[in-house]
């Protein structure tokens, strides 16, 4: 029987980790090229990971949600999820009635829609 020690497990964490922490500079990178130009590399790395930390504060675990997460902090600020100037994103996020970390992001998407969403002359 194979057995994998800690130490082992920890590897290749660290590696799952620091691909998706490329990727998400890729990502960066092609999506939001003036956030990307305008920080070293080494913050935008910070930036990443202190995403992934805000993330899973929520229960937000799977590599699309988080992405889509970060891609929040760039539109609306590092710190969206606690800003006084957007109530919705902590009523969403904090809502025990939407019903898990993906429902939440869906729901996070669908506010951004509505705020983007030409009003009418009523």
């Amino acid at each position: 029987m194979l057995s994998i020690r800690k130490e082992q497990m920890a590897v290749f964490e660290k590696v799952a980790e620091d691909d998706f922490e490329n990727r998400m500079l890729s990502h960066i990178k092609e999506f939001f090229p003036e956030q990307h130009g305008r920080f070293a590399e080494s913050s935008l790395r910070e930036f990443i990971h202190y995403g992934v930390d805000r993330a899973a504060a929520y229960g937000i675990e799977l590599q699309p949600d988080v992405c889509q997460f970060i891609d929040f902090m760039l539109v609306f600020g590092r710190d969206f999820d606690h800003d006084p100037a957007l109530p919705w994103a902590s009523t969403i996020l904090n809502d025990p009635e939407i019903p898990g970390p993906t429902a939440r992001i869906y729901e996070l998407q669908n506010a951004v829609a509505a705020l983007q969403a030409p009003q009418g002359d009523e």
